[in-house]
């Protein structure tokens, strides 16, 4: 049996409060939160919520979606995120929040919008300590829930599903990704536990 090696690190999982509709100043407050994970909590690894840049509405996403490289084109440079920073402003805000405090950032997750498509997809990107984008992952599992004379909220009226696991691997040891409503679904897991992660991180907008 192979033996795992990992160091030890510190995780910070950053709940933001005062979001609005204003893009920019989510992204303001995120920055801040990030920002006081390392200083304060000394943390090497910062998690950000689920659509955390747009308020969290089915009639919202389309236009707050940005697009961001596709995983084919992954790592993408800091300076080349900077380059399309006009058309994807959470992106290179969450580049410069990981190169500023020269963390391990797990940017909750933001709506994309595929180049040449029309699909929306629930999408967190994953920043090494230089600002590069070194993954994404789509969310797999969408929420839709109808509970007769309650509550209705269907993902699926708006978002795509994604159809990839993700996983990257840093200094600390290899992590999986998921969003929200993944974690119901443990298969994801343990095929991560499988291919040798260390922990899965989930971002979510639950409270």
């Amino acid at each position: 049996m192979s033996t795992i090696t990992a160091k030890p690190f510190k995780l910070a999982l950053v709940q933001l409060a005062g979001l609005g509709k204003d893009k920019t100043r989510n992204l303001a407050i995120a920055s801040a939160g990030v920002r006081k994970a390392v200083e304060e909590g000394k943390a090497d690894v910062v998690v950000l919520p689920e659509i955390f840049n747009s308020p969290y509405a089915v009639t919202a996403f389309r236009s707050y979606a940005e697009p961001i490289p596709p995983t084919t084109s992954l790592p993408s440079s800091a300076s080349e995120i900077m380059k399309q920073a006009k058309e994807a402003e959470s992106v290179a805000a969450l580049s410069s929040m990981a190169k500023t405090n020269k963390c391990w950032l797990i940017g909750g997750s933001i709506p994309e919008v595929e180049s040449g498509e029309d699909k929306i997809y629930n999408t967190c990107t994953l920043y090494n300590p230089q600002g590069d984008l070194v993954a994404k992952h789509r969310k797999l599992h969408l929420f839709d829930i109808d509970i007769p004379g309650k509550q209705t909220f269907k993902e699926s009226e708006t978002l795509t599903g994604g159809t990839e696991l993700t996983m990257f691997t840093t200094e600390f040891g290899k992590i999986g990704l998921g969003i929200c409503y993944d974690i119901r679904f443990p298969e994801m897991a343990m095929i991560a536990a499988r291919q040798g992660c260390i922990a899965m991180i989930y971002p979510s907008a639950f409270k």
